[in-house]
């Protein structure tokens, strides 16, 4: 029989703006902090497992791609996460000292000032305090077609991943045009390794046929439902 205790608490709304895209939410919702954007749940601070993977992942492949051509690990490689959400991603790079630099891409000037002096700040204070972290508010896909700049590792998640994009122009990122784009930024044996809600094998294929190699997914089981994956692709040497 239940009580009026089995009840959860309804979400309570901490700031709501309307952002270049559309509406941005950020609730409470018991301990956890959410992000909802024009009514589509995006991401809460209930875990961040695979978030944390996917930066962990991106080196790993790094190092494998350098040792599998007689190169030692690079120096202070440059990474750029392609989305900062509750802050995951950018507060597990900026803990490890292997990265020469760290940059973030957000398009939601909502979600950085949320990190900057609102409520997610708790999660990444020290790391956006940490001088090799910058944040760039811009369109990830934009960003990435027009940027000068190069990078060793792309950590991409702004999305629910290639079968399931729920935001008008994400999925140009996935297309073969985007990981053109992706190839051009990415330095010799860089790595591509992008975040996704459910496995995609056909992104695999994508992979493979835009010219990366040592293509493969990592899988990362969640409380409930299909696995987290990490989808990774290293541009040739």
């Amino acid at each position: 029989m239940s009580t009026p205790y089995d009840i959860p608490e309804a979400p309570e709304v901490l700031d709501r703006r309307e952002g270049p895209y559309g509406e941005v939410v950020l609730r409470r919702h018991g301990d956890l902090l959410q992000i909802i954007a024009n009514g589509c749940f995006l991401m809460d601070t209930s875990d961040g497992r695979s978030e944390r993977r996917l930066v962990d992942a991106a080196l790993a492949a790094l190092d494998a791609a350098d040792a599998g051509e007689g190169f030692g690990p690079r120096p202070g490689p440059h990474v750029l996460i392609g989305g900062l959400g509750v802050g995951f991603s950018l507060a597990h790079a900026a803990a490890q000292p292997r990265w020469g630099r760290i940059t973030v891409v957000e398009r939601e000037p909502a979600v950085i000032g949320w990190h900057r002096e609102g409520p997610l700040a708790g999660l990444s204070a020290r790391a956006l305090a940490d001088p090799r972290a910058d944040i760039v508010e811009a369109d990830l896909v934009e960003y990435v077609n027009e940027t000068c700049d190069t990078f060793d590792a792309l950590c991409l998640d702004i999305d629910n991943g290639p079968g399931w994009t729920v935001t008008e122009g994400n999925e140009g990122l996935y297309s073969p045009a985007g990981l053109a784009s992706c190839a051009r930024v990415l330095r010799p044996r860089g790595v591509l390794a992008v975040w996704s809600a459910e496995p995609s094998p056909e992104f695999e294929g994508t992979l493979r046929n835009a010219g990366f190699q040592r293509v493969r997914t990592e899988e990362i089981p969640v409380a409930r439902g299909v696995p987290d994956v990490v989808h990774i692709g290293v541009r040739p040497g």
